[in-house]
């Protein structure tokens, strides 16, 4: 059940808020298997229109992060060196792991967050699902970031590795693709290669709280305080959560990518690893460029949150009244 201050719909904006793929349940409609189709059907659309307009700027995101700081002067620069030495489908580097994993991630997310709701409302707030106040929205949040990191880790790992790639030619690279990546990575360091970043990742949707409790905060004081549509209320608090979400965890996410992209060694002969501790890359980004070094990329990455979850939100909800 949403938030009581959130109408029915605004389900579709709380999945595209963080990836389009999941719907919470309505009290209206029960769980079904025709409705679960829906839901999925609609995802593959959402995420794949999410993608489409967000993964270009994650590319150039993550090379701000992961680079050494003479390598591009800012945004603009690294995008226009991108397509200028690799075409425009060197911004879209690493998009198949994402686009393949929201699918897996967005089912786990939406439904332990329906679980973790009723549970901290009955047990924590002593109140039904409906009365959860938004620190209890933002404690659901938390938890469901938790368990859905276990599938996240080792997708974003793969695409983060595959987005620091810069030579053209796919002979060049050290990885063909995805499935290359994911391979050579189990082969030379088994199950905990591929799962490398979990703990920072971890740490990273920690901050789901502060998403899920601006989202019903957002939500709450536009239906008191606006005449706004129930769609615009979507739209904006879904944007504005986002915005919030992105101010708060921007450092953390900035280490994880730094962890995700250290050279593993060893057999896969991609260098010699540095980071052995989440504070060893924390400590690492400081020294190199002080506490400016933890927003290094965070421009494309606030301009890509508002458009990329708004357009998701467009697709999820036409999609969705089409089937």
């Amino acid at each position: 059940m949403p938030p009581p201050s959130v109408p029915v719909t605004a389900a579709g904006a709380q999945a595209a808020a963080i990836t389009p793929v999941a719907v919470l349940d309505q009290p209206s409609k029960k769980s079904s298997s025709a409705h679960d189709y829906k839901g999925f059907v609609a995802g593959v659309f959402s995420g794949v229109a999410k993608l489409t307009v967000g993964h270009p700027f994650d590319t150039v995101k993550v090379r701000m992060q992961t680079t050494d700081v003479t390598r591009f002067r800012g945004p603009l620069q690294c995008a226009m060196q991108t397509i200028s030495q690799e075409g425009f489908r060197g911004l879209y580097k690493g998009a198949t792991p994402p686009l393949l994993g929201w699918m897996f991630m967005d089912s786990i997310l939406m439904g332990s967050l329906n679980v973790y709701r009723r549970l901290i409302a009955t047990h924590v707030f002593h109140v039904d699902k409906p009365s959860l106040p938004a620190a209890g929205h933002g404690m659901a949040g938390m938890c469901a970031g938790a368990t859905v990191s276990f599938i996240a880790a080792p997708v974003e790992h793969i695409k983060a590795r595959l987005q620091i790639q810069y030579a053209a030619k796919k002979s060049d690279r050290l990885y063909s693709g995805p499935i290359d990546c994911l391979t050579k990575i189990y082969r030379h360091h088994g199950v905990r290669g591929v799962f490398h970043g979990l703990s920072a990742t971890l740490i990273f949707r920690s901050f789901f709280f502060c998403w899920w409790s601006s989202y019903d905060i957002f939500s709450r004081w536009m239906r008191n305080h606006t005449n706004m549509s129930t769609p615009a209320i979507n739209f904006w608090a879904g944007g504005l959560s986002a915005q919030v979400f992105w101010l708060t965890s921007y450092p953390s996410d900035l280490v994880k990518q730094r962890i995700m992209t250290d050279p593993l060694g060893k057999g896969l002969g991609d260098g010699e690893r540095r980071f052995y501790k989440w504070t060893d890359a924390a400590k690492t980004v400081y020294k190199e460029s002080g506490l400016k070094g933890y927003w290094r990329g965070f421009l494309p990455c606030f301009l890509r949150a508002f458009p990329a979850n708004a357009m998701a939100l467009l697709v999820w909800e036409g999609v969705m009244r089409t089937l």
